[in-house]
């Protein structure tokens, strides 16, 4: 096993320290007033969008990217994907304009390259290769690669958009942050449904409008899973965090990192890893830290709620539709109701399995809006939202943006994967073939 040195701040957490440390960062509660997005794309090439980028032209884009003075902080995913996430915003508007300004500046650097971002919730040219090496990334592939294929695929091909939402209050009601939570886990069918941007032509997901959805809810037995729902969010998120597996545990040394197999959280904080991991040192609050980055919910708590269940969206401003309504699902009261009430109805006829295995989830990503019943809900939220966006403050650029997509899509039961393949999935095809 490979050494691991201690941390530099060694101190050992106790199991009650640790859940004490859960429940106090997990679930910021307060009036919601605050906005986020999180946008994945991929970088393709403006003349041949089909044909793999090299190495070397994807670290020119990054670094192109990064140089530029902008409001979000942009990351690189392993796959090349680029990453940008906006600062906390107190409006729609102000969420919305600084992504864009930022996204205009990083398209005219790229397009000097010959490159342009693509949003779709799934690579198609093959192969996927791993651009970035690091500890993290080598010993997430390694643990991925003990159940499958899915998390390379994880890591290296897919795109999403996620849209971060504040907590809400502590007390009962429509805004409490126990009623959004049920309501980020009940409605994230019905967003899978309506923004499927990942078809699959082959493969274990061959006829899935969402693939990627399928490869998330295939990475690990319970990383990716939701916690029970019939509880305080509190209790419930702390049990799955503990419980989960340990992906890794970090070096500081220079080593190798440590990923021991079948060792959940809470086994090394009462064991320290003995008998089966000798040598192991105990969990530190730095570790804890780390290993909830490595939990992949489809709404995952920090702070605020992370909704990470949509594709990434077609077209420059596709991705203003889901945060629009999300925002208005959420920061509406109104709209709230609605959404609750709509979707636990949907809900309660598909049984109570975590999500993404649920049932209703699955068929949200196999069909996306054929499926009549989601379908169904999709309309009565987007309606819902669409009329709460004027009392939100939203501009008419955003209302219209809105009112297009569920034109197109909602109202007759598409969602962006059912339009024709576009010239990307064409020639990933042909040159794959090469």
């Amino acid at each position: 096993m490979p050494k691991v040195s201690p941390a530099p701040s060694p101190t050992p957490l106790s199991e009650s320290q640790a859940e004490d440390l859960i429940h106090g960062i997990c679930f910021k509660t307060g009036p919601p007033r605050l906005l986020g997005a999180e946008l994945e794309w991929l970088v393709v090439d403006a003349e041949r969008p089909g044909r793999p980028l090299s190495p070397e032209r994807l670290h020119a884009a990054h670094g192109a990217a990064h140089a530029l003075p902008l409001n979000s902080r942009v990351t690189v995913e392993p796959g090349g994907q680029l990453e940008f996430s906006s600062t906390p915003a107190t409006s729609l508007s102000g969420c919305v304009d600084a992504l864009q300004a930022d996204l205009a500046a990083v398209r005219a650097a790229l397009l000097t390259q010959g490159l342009l971002l693509e949003g779709r919730g799934h690579d198609p040219r093959v192969p996927h290769r791993r651009l970035l090496a690091s500890p993290r990334y080598d010993a997430m592939e390694t643990y991925f690669d003990r159940t499958g294929p899915a998390g390379r695929t994880m890591m290296r091909a897919t795109a999403s958009v996620q849209v971060c939402v504040d907590a809400g209050y502590e007390e009962p009601g429509v805004l409490g942050h126990g009623r959004r939570w049920r309501l980020a886990h009940l409605v994230g069918a019905v967003l899978v449904a309506a923004f499927a941007n990942s078809p699959a032509y082959e493969g274990p997901y061959a006829g899935w409008r969402c693939a990627r959805q399928g490869n998330w809810a295939d990475i690990d037995s319970r990383r990716t899973l939701a916690p029970p729902l019939d509880g305080p969010p509190r209790s419930g998120w702390t049990r799955q965090a503990l419980d989960t597996e340990v992906m890794c545990v970090r070096s500081y040394d220079g080593e190798p990192w440590a990923i021991p197999q079948g060792l959940t959280f809470r086994d090394w904080l009462r064991t320290g890893g003995e008998p089966a991991y000798p040598g192991l040192r105990p969990p530190t609050a730095e570790d804890l830290d780390y290993h909830l980055t490595t939990l992949f919910p489809p709404v995952r708590p920090r702070g605020h709620l992370e909704l990470r269940m949509i594709d990434a969206q077609p077209g420059d401003d596709g991705w203003v539709v889901p945060v629009a309504v999300v925002h208005a699902l959420f920061d509406d009261p109104e709209a709230a109701e609605t959404a609750y009430r709509v979707a636990k109805a949907l809900a309660d006829t598909y049984g109570s399995a975590p999500a993404p295995r649920n049932p209703l989830w699955r068929s949200a990503a196999r069909h996306g809006l054929a499926d009549p019943e989601l379908r169904a809900a999709a309309k009565a939220c987007f309606r819902a939202a669409s009329e709460a966006l004027p009392r939100l403050g939203a501009s008419a650029q955003v209302q219209q943006t809105v009112g297009a997509f569920t034109e197109r899509f909602v109202l007759r039961g598409r969602c962006p994967a059912d339009d024709p393949p576009p010239p990307l999935t064409a020639t990933a095809g042909k040159e794959a073939r090469r």
